[in-house]
């Protein structure tokens, strides 16, 4: 449910303007009119979304809860209108998830900012602070640092020294950043820390000596970050992290790591140093990537996947150790077979 105390919609908004957004065909079950003229409160889930209500089929496990849904209007694929209700509208597009998120974005846009300094955050003095920025209480924004046109700073967040920040990017609170240059637009969620030293030992008979860490973090433009993700700076090459890469809540990236473009990297994993993921991979949550290897782009790990050898560009594999996503799959019916075999032998 949506908490109008948290969240402010610009509804009702007309049929014809989700048609002209989404690109969506409208219709029904049987084939008869629509009125591109209703209005609509809301966005909903299947299963508490009424008449005044817009939401979507993307998930054929809820073919089910689409066809007793009681919304409105719904995104769906075609093949799936002869299972909707009688008197539901359509909205037949080619991925309903993509056209859902647009009308929530339509719905419940971002509201800006206030800007302003808190006279309670202490900033120093070599700082170039851009225009219609926000920095919250107890943050401390160090020496030469640079916060472009449009930043947020959360409540006791530590920019350090020489840190960039490009326009319009947003730090929650409780975060740290230091030795790091930040693109325009990127989001970095609360108690996030970025460009501390890297895991960098070189042990000896006499003891284990701290390897210098000169490196930096580069993260590029409309980079997402979650809350609690820890990215070290490099060795001595930077760590970087590509254009849209958008990564999980509580991920570790290790020094030196080179992440590509539009990169999906979901909760719990851990990316050991130097390793280079390319453009578009995916990589499921609690996925362990040993250090030095390279992840071809487009590729897709399958969660807890446990790699220790390079990927092919576009290839899938899954388990630990990860092999292609099909040997996997044989290896699992195998020993699910030599347990039952066992049992009833017993």
């Amino acid at each position: 449910m949506v908490d109008s105390r948290f969240f402010t919609s610009i509804g009702p908004v007309t049929l014809r303007d989700m048609i002209a957004l989404t690109g969506a065909v409208a219709t029904t079950a049987s084939g008869g009119t629509v009125d591109t003229g209703k209005a609509y409160s809301n966005i909903a889930p299947l299963d508490r979304a009424g008449e005044a209500d817009i939401s979507f089929l993307d998930n054929i496990k809820y073919v089910d809860g689409f066809a007793s849904s009681k919304a409105g209007a719904c995104f769906v694929r075609e093949k799936f209108i002869a299972r909707a209700p009688a008197n539901m509208v359509l909205l037949v597009c080619a991925d309903p998830y993509y056209a859902f998120a647009l009308a929530t974005r339509h719905f419940y846009p971002e509201t800006a900012h206030e800007p302003g300094v808190s006279q309670q955050a202490i900033v120093d003095a070599s700082a170039v602070i851009g225009k219609q920025v926000r920095i919250d209480a107890g943050a401390v924004i160090g020496r030469q640092v640079v916060l472009g046109d449009g930043c947020s700073i959360g409540a006791n967040t530590v920019v350090g020294d020489g840190v960039v920040l490009g326009a319009n990017s947003c730090v929650g609170a409780l975060c740290s950043l230091s030795h790091t240059v930040i693109g325009q637009r990127v989001i970095i969620h609360r108690g996030v820390h970025i460009g501390q030293d890297g895991f960098g030992f070189a042990p000896s008979p006499t003891g284990i000596i701290k390897v210098p860490q000169m490196g930096r973090v580069m993260i590029a433009d409309d980079v997402e970050i979650g809350s609690g993700t820890c990215i070290d700076r490099g060795a001595g090459p930077d760590t970087t992290i590509g254009k849209s890469t958008k990564i999980d809540n509580l991920v570790q990236i290790g020094h030196n790591v080179q992440i590509g473009k539009y990169v999906l990297i979901a909760a719990q994993c851990g990316i050991a140093g130097s390793t280079h993921i390319g453009d578009g991979t995916m990589l499921g949550g609690q996925v362990g990537l040993s250090g030095h290897i390279s992840i071809g782009a487009k590729a897709k790990l399958a969660a807890q996947s446990g790699v220790m050898v390079d990927i092919p560009a576009g290839a899938t594999y899954g388990g630990s150790p990860a092999v292609p996503i099909k040997d996997w799959h044989r290896q699992t019916v195998a020993m699910s077979k030599l347990i039952k075999k066992r049992a009833s032998d017993e």
